[in-house]
């Protein structure tokens, strides 16, 4: 019976995320740029919160300068105590353009984005705010894709653009994270956007009305998952966040495997802390809210549960301590999840054209090695979360490292 019941909870799960992948490749195929004419634009803040980026952030600014945008556009480095020439390079761009603003931010808890990004917002002024992270190139005309977006309907609260692997090529992890990026990133968010009007924000590439940011009170401090927790109180505030396939920026990755644990811990454990909290604030499960907070649920409590019974389950059965009687269904499960693991993965690279004989095995690599580290990344921001929670400690932000 407990195999039986795995094999049905697992079996759903991934129905439920090809029925994404499948919408988000309509979603990407039947995308038409928005076309609006605007007799004035609006005013937009780009909102850059640096931490030591001064191996990445010339060529950030480098990318912000030569974007396009018709109306008024003041780019802010907010520079939160950085050590090396983060500032040097930031007093640079200021003297060569007057609507790029070096801004120091005065020292304060709890330390990391979020209470960076409030304070950006309460020294600027522009009628939109952009979220650029300090390693990012967005493309020319990413930033105007998202204001037209964002401005179609009264209900939108602003856009959310594409996060694309500058580095993918460089190896082998980088290129798992960007083919992740891919499904995750373009066609997960693409799907839930055509299915359900749900969009989450990515923390970069991101647009937001100042006067919706205003209604909710901005970013929380607490929040490690700045942008996951922010989308909730969008929603629960009955806003949407519409995706914008075409908006794309560039991002660095993490090249060595212990700067993306570090990364990737920090991430799990800023959703666990969303968890916690949607669950403590109940206002926030509200409308469309509901599917996101079951998707989290289901990602971090039931399919790590599931994925653990079921690897102790073949063990176990491999080691004779158990009678396996459902040998076929687990079988069947086993070679359908690698199956539409990797198909999901080969369909995103299509659609991005990264499709190649190199990027297929690499698919099959990743479902072994890679999406199982997941289990472990869970487990680590299961006791971190806890450890936190127990002693009253202030979240961490573990910065990226850059290269």
């Amino acid at each position: 019976m407990v195999v039986i019941t795995v094999a049905i909870l697992f079996w759903l799960l991934i129905f439920y995320y090809s029925i994404l992948t499948v919408f988000g490749l309509i979603f990407k195929v039947q995308y038409k740029e928005t076309k609006i004419e605007l007799k004035e634009y609006p005013s937009v803040d780009i909102l850059i919160p640096a931490y030591n980026e001064g191996k990445v952030l010339f060529d950030t600014l480098d990318a912000m300068v030569n974007l396009h945008y018709p109306g008024e556009l003041n780019i802010y480095v907010l520079n939160d105590n950085s050590t090396d020439n983060t500032g040097d390079i930031a007093d640079y761009f200021a003297r060569l353009y007057t609507n790029v603003h070096h801004i120091k931010v005065p020292p304060g808890k709890p330390k990391g984005k979020a209470r960076v990004l409030n304070y950006g917002m309460s020294i600027s002024k522009g009628e939109m705010i952009a979220v650029y992270d300090a390693d990012n190139q967005p493309e020319r005309f990413a930033l105007i894709k998202l204001v037209q977006k964002a401005l179609e309907k009264e209900e939108y609260a602003g856009a959310v653009g594409y996060v694309k692997t500058i580095n993918m090529h460089k190896n082998s992890l980088t290129r798992m994270i960007g083919l992740e990026f891919m499904i995750f990133q373009l066609l997960m968010q693409s799907g839930r956007w055509k299915l359900f009007k749900l969009g989450t924000l990515t923390g970069t590439n991101m647009l937001l009305k100042r006067h919706v940011l205003e209604r909710i009170n901005g970013w929380d401090p607490y929040a490690l998952a700045e942008d996951a927790e922010l989308s909730l109180r969008i929603y629960a505030a009955h806003y949407l966040l519409p995706i914008v396939p075409d908006s794309v920026t560039w991002e660095q990755e993490p090249e060595v495997l212990r700067v993306w644990i570090r990364q990737r811990t920090r991430w799990m454990q800023g959703n666990l802390y969303l968890i916690a909290k949607v669950l403590s604030e109940k206002s926030l499960i509200r409308g469309m809210n509901i599917f996101n907070v079951v998707q989290m649920i289901s990602i971090y409590y039931l399919f790590v549960s599931l994925v653990l019974v079921s690897d102790i389950w073949f063990v176990m059965g491999i080691l004779n301590l158990v009678n396996i009687k459902f040998s076929v269904p687990l079988f069947v499960l086993w070679f359908e999840t690698l199956f539409i693991y990797v198909v999901q993965i080969v369909a995103s690279a299509v659609v991005e054209k990264e499709i190649n004989i190199r990027n297929i095995m690499y698919a099959f690599l990743m479902y072994f090695t890679y999406a199982q580290f997941w289990i472990y990344l869970v487990l680590k921001g299961y006791w971190l979360q806890f450890k936190a929670r127990r002693k009253n400690l202030e979240p961490v932000w573990d910065k990226t490292v850059r290269f």
